[in-house]
């Protein structure tokens, strides 16, 4: 099955999956024996707050930080370690975490340090050392641009998938892009469908290409059309996120459907009511599990070959604001799961909560550099050398090593 569509196919297809201009033919299986892996980028704009994810309860000072923790409900977190525990409405998580396929960073950061959030995720995107640099293009699509396929690894065709209505800056630049949206507004009728298709076959063939492999998409999502409340909920939002990361599992799982893809959850600027066991943290995490379980399940067996990275723009403040919730921070958490994730660890070099240790007196200090993590993953996946990612994919980090040890080989 080849899903190869034009951009106009925005406008008239059931399911939003077009390309670029150029349009590559196929997210085409490489040769026999080849390495089938798949990396997945989970973007959480808004800024997760590490410390309630990841809860740092084996640190003195935390009960007294985060007094809005000390509640029965934490005595269900999931024990990481002795210093992290997950917040327990995230179950899928920790069953992964104990099968030794999660993996979770804490107190680290990108290289920006100011509070916006268009900086911030302009930075996580473009790889860049800091914001305002001008730069359009994605971190991760220039590395599909030097990836190294001679260790068999098969990406092949260097195209990817954006689960979102445009592709988002992470997969901007000369590599092909595809981009695909569950629909929220009612399907078309299968005759509606072919008669508009033989309209364009007369004036447009390649709309009408556009059209037919549209709706080839949606029979094989085999998506039914979605009641009022559903077509509500978008790809993103904290209701659609979980049906969005299913079918993208659906089509990443295809023999003939895409190895790389970036997905947006946005919601995450918890500034009042947080609760992080049942407020709208809480709401939040529980999506993000349920998605991961998603995931998991509709990736089936090509989850074993699959690394799903989550990561966020900055964290948020260590101490709770007046209006139960915390502003923007520093260092937060990153996360890898899946298949082939070397998992069962956390990894942090721990700075603390104490007031002298934190960033400007209210955040969590940054440890450990963001692209340290993306280097080793893209080491591992797309076989990318040191000196490309410090001076193409991640300008002007030399100095920033890959991690590694974060996958299976």
């Amino acid at each position: 099955m080849t899903f190869s569509t034009s951009r106009r196919h925005l406008l008239m297809a059931g399911a939003t999956l077009f390309a670029s201009p150029y349009i590559p033919k196929a997210w085409a299986a490489g040769p026999a024996g080849a390495s089938d892996q798949r990396l997945l980028v989970i973007i959480l704009r808004g800024g997760l707050d590490g410390l309630g994810a990841v809860m740092p309860t084996g640190d003195p000072a935390f009960a007294a930080i985060r007094a809005d923790f000390q509640s029965p409900k934490l005595a269900e977190a999931y024990k990481l370690d002795g210093m992290f525990s997950l917040n327990p409405v995230m179950t899928n998580l920790a069953r992964l975490y104990q099968n030794k396929q999660a993996l979770l960073f804490h107190a680290i950061a990108t290289p920006y340090r100011a509070r916006s959030h268009f900086d911030a995720q302009e930075v996580l995107e473009n790889g860049m050392p800091n914001s305002g640099t001008g730069t359009d293009t994605g971190w991760l699509n220039r590395a599909l641009t030097k990836m190294q396929p001679a260790r068999g690894v098969n990406i092949t065709p260097r195209s990817a998938l954006a689960v979102a209505a445009t592709a988002p800056l992470i997969l901007r630049g000369a590599a092909p892009v595809e981009s695909w949206q569950p629909q929220v507004l009612s399907y078309a009728q299968a005759d509606t469908i072919a008669r508009l298709e033989a309209l364009y076959a007369a004036r447009d063939p390649s709309l009408a290409s556009a059209l037919r492999e549209g709706a080839r998409v949606d029979e094989f999502l085999n998506d039914a059309p979605l009641d009022r409340d559903a077509r509500r909920r978008q790809a993103g939002s904290v209701g659609g996120f979980p049906d969005a990361a299913s079918a993208a599992a659906r089509l990443m799982a295809a023999p003939d459907g895409p190895r790389i893809a970036a997905m947006n959850f946005e919601g995450w600027d918890t500034h009042m009511m947080q609760g992080p066991y049942d407020g709208r943290l809480a709401k939040n995490l529980q999506a993000l599990d349920m998605g991961i379980a998603a995931l998991e399940k509709g990736l089936g067996p090509a989850w074993a070959e699959t690394t799903v990275l989550i990561v966020t723009e900055f964290g948020r403040t260590v101490h709770v604001n007046g209006s139960r919730g915390t502003d923007h921070g520093n260092g937060g958490v990153a996360m890898l799961v899946g298949g082939r994730v070397q998992g069962g660890r956390v990894v942090a070099d721990w700075p603390g909560l104490a007031d002298r240790a934190l960033l400007d007196g209210r955040d969590l200090m940054p440890t450990t550099d963001l692209r340290a993590v993306l280097k080793g993953l893209l080491a591992a996946q797309l076989d990318l050398d040191e000196r490309v990612m410090g001076e193409v994919i991640f300008p002007g980090s030399g100095a920033v090593k890959p991690m590694t040890g974060l996958v299976r080989a």
